[in-house]
């Protein structure tokens, strides 16, 4: 049986970006945030990536995602996030309260063309890498796992107190973030890494899910 064993590194463009190789190939996991595109597209020039998978369409994970599209390296989303992904629809819940503000936010942000989205959905694989459902934030958020270690994108967040939830205001549908935190908890990890903050621990995860 081959054992893959991905090599992780992570950059901090607002939003963690994460390099994922492995033998089956590279994988670079979303863009930062748009004032950090100069920097996301030195790593797309560096680190080469076979394909960007972005976790999910908020702004401060997809930001540098047209500078790939420039370069033509494959884009895989879920479908429900290529709306506001191309610009169809503007749908931000940041500032917390004002969508008319954060409609403004999106707006204001470079898109990508359609042409250069690729659906992937829960399930499959990826360079190696299974995709995993991780709704609530978002509807369509997803993120990779491979050997343990799970990209969770903002299904938990990484503090120096140990895992937490985004603010219920950010979330898309807060109870299902919940049920989705309480899965990963009972998933058979080695490593959770967040899309904000420092990597987390399992423990630490199913204690912040005991919370939820």
């Amino acid at each position: 049986m081959t054992v893959l064993m991905p090599t992780v590194d992570v950059h901090s463009l607002y939003a963690n970006v994460y390099l994922l190789s492995s033998s089956a190939g590279r994988l670079l996991v979303d863009a930062g945030a748009w004032p950090y595109a100069a920097r996301f597209d030195r790593l797309l020039r560096d680190f080469s990536p076979d394909a960007v998978l972005l976790t999910h369409a908020h702004v401060d994970h997809s930001g540098g995602a047209w500078r790939a599209a420039r370069r033509s390296i494959p884009l895989l989303a879920h479908p429900l996030e290529h709306p506001q992904l191309t610009g169809e629809v503007h749908d931000l819940p940041y500032p917390a309260g004002r969508p008319d503000l954060g409609e403004l936010v999106s707006r204001a942000h470079p898109k990508v063309p359609a042409d250069a989205l690729h659906a992937v959905h829960p399930g499959e694989t990826v360079l190696g890498w299974e995709v995993i459902s991780l709704p609530g934030h978002t509807h369509g958020q997803i993120g990779v796992m491979m050997d343990g270690v799970l990209v969770a994108a903002d299904a938990v967040i990484g503090a120096a107190d140990g895992a937490h939830l985004p603010r219920a205001a950010y979330n898309a549908d807060h109870p299902q973030a919940q049920d989705t935190l309480r899965r990963i908890a009972g998933m058979d990890l080695r490593a959770v890494l967040p899309g904000h903050g420092g990597p987390l621990s399992p423990a630490q995860v199913r204690r912040r899910a005991e919370r939820a």
